[in-house]
């Protein structure tokens, strides 16, 4: 038996299982990091910045930052800052997924790999805004200090949770970056968060394959830790200051919203594990897969309203014009 939804104590029989998934599934780990490997591309952060639009702070006799100086759109540069924030907290990331899967053996490898690569994300986009002057960088390093400060927890989730929740963040992360490069009105900023998004897709298909083979193993559990982070998802980076002003101006602008958020993100994972098809589950999961089949249909009809609401404002903007 797991722990309920919210407890997060598991009982002995639970951390048996949890010791258990990360032994069985360590050749699938093995396996994906080798897939993983020979997918990936080398990349260097430096190769996407445009050192030569760089100029001195006033620091050593330059010019501060003004908001004039900032060549992206207002919205793309709000949603590039939480996106960065976000990316900052990793030495909090590496600590969750090191506690949860280990250190040692595929796990370890894998673990070190992962946060290999997404460091490569704050450097690049960091100093992609430092070097156009595409934010304050003064309110960036502190918006920093105080995000990083105050870290990242997730809370005591069990191994099949953290799987199940990185499955889905990591393909919210890549549709946030992807549509914030679009949406920018950069060149250089779309190709380069397309480059990070394409890192992000990886580690989406690296998560969901072990979260797949997990579900051979354990149905049951599988279905229910899918449910519990369905119900309680959250991005990352939801603790940073201004974090739910900024999100529904990133939504309004339709970089990420509730209907992305369920047709780009929530959907395909689902599909690809046949959540709704599975016959190998139980009672327990069972009554798992109609919660999560509730909450999905919550949030496609959460979602609807607010898309027909941003419509609605975006008539009546256009309509005072």
């Amino acid at each position: 038996m797991t722990a309920q939804p919210g407890t997060g104590h598991p009982d002995a029989e639970a951390r048996a299982l949890q010791t258990r998934l990360l032994i069985d599934l360590e050749p699938i780990v093995a396996e994906n990091l080798d897939r993983h490997l020979g997918l990936a591309k080398e990349w260097h952060p430096h190769d996407y910045v445009p050192w030569s639009r760089g100029r001195d702070f006033a620091f050593l006799g330059g010019e501060d930052w003004v908001p004039q100086d900032s060549p992206l759109d207002p919205v793309a540069q709000t949603a590039m800052v939480v996106n960065l924030l976000t990316e900052d907290n990793l030495p909090s990331y590496h600590r969750e997924i090191a506690t949860r899967f280990g250190r040692d053996g595929a796990w370890g490898q894998w673990v070190g790999r992962w946060t290999a690569e997404e460091g490569r994300h704050a450097i690049a986009i960091r100093d992609y805004l430092v070097v156009t002057r595409g934010a304050d960088p003064v309110a960036l390093e502190r918006a920093r200090m105080e995000h990083m400060q105050a870290g990242y927890d997730s809370g005591d989730k069990s191994v099949l949770q953290a799987l199940a929740y990185v499955s889905f963040q990591e393909l919210a992360t890549r549709v946030s970056h992807r549509n914030t490069g679009r949406t920018s009105g950069c060149p250089l900023a779309e190709q380069l968060l397309a480059r990070v998004s394409t890192d992000e897709n990886l580690h989406m298909v690296f998560y969901r394959n072990l979260m797949q083979a997990a579900f051979e193993l354990a149905p049951d559990d599988a279905m229910e830790a899918v449910r519990d982070e369905i119900v309680g998802f959250a991005m990352p980076g939801a603790g940073m200051a201004d974090f739910t002003r900024n999100s529904v101006i990133i939504a309004k602008a339709g970089i990420y919203d509730l209907r992305l958020h369920h047709d780009e993100v929530v959907a395909p994972v689902l599909k690809f594990w046949r959540v709704f098809e599975r016959t190998d589950v139980g009672p327990r999961g069972e009554q798992a897969r109609a919660e999560l089949a509730a909450a999905v249909s919550d949030l496609d009809a959460r979602a609807t309203r607010f898309v027909e609401q941003r419509e609605r404002a975006r008539a009546r903007h256009d309509a005072t014009r």
